[in-house]
């Protein structure tokens, strides 16, 4: 055999146990931290209910539309929806990589091209806001109660994400890759890479109201098992 050949199959050798083992440290890391708990703060009143909310891979924090200390619908708006329908209460938001959210709108849609630029942060980050009436708690759905001082922290945490023209508004994608009739897309901030996920964004949310949360997460799972009933 070639010299350079063997130096060619040593390297690629390497490599590949490299790929191996970088992928068996990610998520040995991914399920260990996950399952550090964060503790809620102490001594918080229940003032407000949010929730957490899944489709089994991507987690939604869920707000009043309305209150005194915010009203979403001035940003998010229900015109921005194919509804446009006024009689929604609650708001889901979630961030996420713009490539994901507009061009796979199911698993068997997912191309290699989106996949790579959203592992290593080379695309832009869209958020997704979807209207509901009302929720129901189960396994993918948990009502939490939090104070007004800690629903404020949340509301700083969450307008932070959203990127913003010149006048200060939220910047809403004009598509047809709605999921529904009563969901909108906007322009975000940050990017989505494979240590700052969809998840990842709705667990530093919980953390940053003062919330149980995982120590760091990139799935879902971590975050619905500290509010297992």
């Amino acid at each position: 055999m070639p010299h350079t050949l063997k130096r060619f199959l040593k390297l690629v050798g390497k490599m590949s146990l490299g790929a191996v083992t970088f992928v068996v440290l990610y998520f040995t890391a991914a399920y260990a931290l996950s399952r550090i708990t964060v503790d809620r703060e102490n001594s918080t009143g229940e003032e407000v209910t949010i929730y957490i909310k899944t489709n089994g891979v991507h987690t939604d924090i869920v707000m009043p539309v309305h209150s005194d200390q915010v009203d979403w619908s001035k940003e998010i708006q229900y015109a921005n929806t194919e509804s446009k329908d006024t009689g929604y209460s609650y708001l889901a938001l979630g961030w996420g990589d713009k490539g994901f959210y507009l061009q796979t709108p199911n698993w068997s849609d997912l191309k290699f091209s989106v996949a790579f630029k959203a592992a290593f942060g080379l695309s832009t980050t869209a958020m997704h806001a979807a209207f509901y009436r009302q929720l129901v708690e189960d396994d993918k759905c948990r009502m939490i109660k939090i104070s007004r001082e800690q629903y404020g922290r949340l509301i700083s945490y969450v307008q932070s994400t959203f990127r913003k023209d010149v006048n200060g508004h939220f910047m809403n994608i004009k598509t047809t890759a709605n999921y529904g009739v009563s969901d909108a897309f906007y322009e975000a901030n940050g990017r989505y890479n494979l240590f700052r996920t969809c998840n990842t964004w709705a667990n530093a949310a919980l953390k940053n109201c003062g919330q149980k949360c995982c120590l760091w997460t990139i799935f879902d799972t971590g975050i619905f098992l500290k509010y297992k009933t």
